[in-house]
């Protein structure tokens, strides 16, 4: 229970020093996501998911669009190892106007799960990106070549059940988390603070397996330039589709 209290207080610090900069611009956006995962032995399975996000005033146009697969190593069944590939699509923005950016972005996770009584369930994933960024030439051009860096990212989950019964289909859960991330690399010079996302919400649960996401997410950027940043305000949406095809 020490280390939910201590992510807990981390959330909170995390927003009050976005609260306290003055130096940023803010947008509405949408986010919208549908996560599959799909276990096909007692050891190994695969992740698959797509998402798409709007910018500004929540529905006025697009921002990104990700397609996401992974192959994953069970090493029980509170914790797995999944690597794979995601391929990021930026619509068009400041400094590319009239183009769409893509991005290549291979990754590695590790992510376990932990139960605290009937109620409480806590998730937690260490994940580790290799970006490939299109250079851009102007408003109208790519340039040849990709920008590269890692970035390591930490999510944590916390779930506790609402009701008699426990995350039973039918019911609702509440949801709070958060996830920080870091840029590094020979190319990151100003920025190695990437962004926070603070997420609360709410989980329908549609049968013994899926869950329905929904609530709210602050997403605080720090600029490339460093000395700059933006606030998201994001109504976020996700669908998570579990399969088990293992033979009963």
């Amino acid at each position: 229970m020490r280390i939910v209290i201590t992510t807990l207080l981390a959330m909170v610090m995390a927003t009050c020093l976005n609260a306290q900069i003055k130096n940023k611009t803010s947008e509405e956006q949408v986010w919208l996501a549908f996560m599959n995962q799909t276990r096909l032995s007692s050891k190994w399975g695969f992740w698959a998911e797509a998402q798409l996000r709007t910018k500004e005033d929540f529905f006025s146009n697009f921002s990104t669009g990700i397609a996401r697969v992974g192959l994953t190593y069970y090493v029980n069944d509170n914790t797995k190892i999944t690597a794979g590939y995601a391929y990021v699509h930026s619509f068009p923005n400041n400094g590319h106007k009239n183009i769409s950016v893509p991005e290549h972005r291979p990754w590695q996770q590790i992510q376990w799960h932990t139960k605290y009584g009937e109620k409480l369930r806590v998730m937690q994933y260490a994940r580790l990106e290799e970006r490939y960024r299109r250079k851009v030439l102007n408003d109208d051009e790519l340039a040849d070549g990709y920008h590269f860096n890692w970035r390591a990212r930490y999510s944590f989950l916390l779930q506790g059940a609402i009701g008699n019964k426990p995350y039973a289909p039918g019911n609702f859960s509440w949801i709070l988390n958060d996830e920080i991330m870091v840029n590094f690399g020979e190319q990151i010079v100003n920025n190695y603070f990437d962004q926070n996302r603070f997420f609360a919400g709410f989980a329908y649960h549609v049968n013994k397996s899926d869950q329905l996401h929904f609530g709210y997410m602050n997403q605080f950027i720090q600029q490339p330039a460093g000395n700059s940043y933006r606030t998201n305000h994001i109504a976020r949406v996700a669908y998570f589709h579990n399969l088990d095809l293992r033979s009963k």
